[in-house]
């Protein structure tokens, strides 16, 4: 029986808690990412892959309990993106310091990132809270990433793809990872500009 001065869990969730199932969830997201790395740097490319895939399980679970739960809270909000972008960055700069993926596409996608973070910064800091919109272009970004990532993984340990059709999917991948992150690297300027 629930104390009546007690709000319900639910309640608290939705207020901001932080212990929270989607939270936690998220939580073990970003702890997974020190593991990942050591294992891309050990070369454990099975592992990593598993582990990659499973992140990225965790990122759909969690948002989908947290859409079951009312929306998230504000903590959730905030880690959710934060362990997504560790994972991501962590792991296209540690495949380019061993070689898998071009140093330059791993310098561009943290590029990026930074100068969106830094704006919203910036604009905070200049009392102008920006509307963070999620833009289409960004949500296609982020599944090429994911894509190219999974990809250079599986090819890393797998063999079975003929030679010359895995360096096309490859390049392909790098190049749509490229363009994309330099359009919506673009359009969020643009969107922030058009709003001030």
């Amino acid at each position: 029986m629930l104390d009546v001065g007690q709000p319900d869990l639910r309640e608290r969730g939705k207020a901001g808690g932080l212990v929270t199932l989607p939270n936690i969830i998220s939580f073990a997201r970003l702890c997974a990412v020190p593991l990942a790395v050591w294992l891309v740097l050990q070369q454990l490319m099975e592992a990593a892959f598993v582990l990659f895939m499973l992140a990225g399980a965790s990122d759909a679970l969690d948002g989908w309990l947290a859409r079951r739960q009312g929306g998230g809270n504000k903590v959730g909000a905030v880690l959710d993106p934060i362990a997504d972008k560790a994972l991501m960055v962590s792991m296209y700069v540690t495949l380019a310091a061993i070689h898998v993926l071009p140093d330059w596409l791993a310098i561009l996608i943290v590029f990026r990132d930074v100068m969106i973070v830094g704006g919203v910064l910036m604009l905070f800091l200049l009392g102008h809270p920006p509307v963070i919109r999620p833009l289409c272009i960004s949500k296609l970004n982020t599944l090429l990433q994911i894509a190219l990532v999974a990809f250079a993984l599986l090819l890393s340990f797998a063999h079975g793809l003929p030679e010359p059709l895995a360096t096309l999917i490859l390049d392909g991948l790098i190049w749509a990872v490229t363009l994309c992150t330099l359009a919506s690297g673009a359009m969020y300027v643009w969107d922030v500009a058009r709003h001030r």
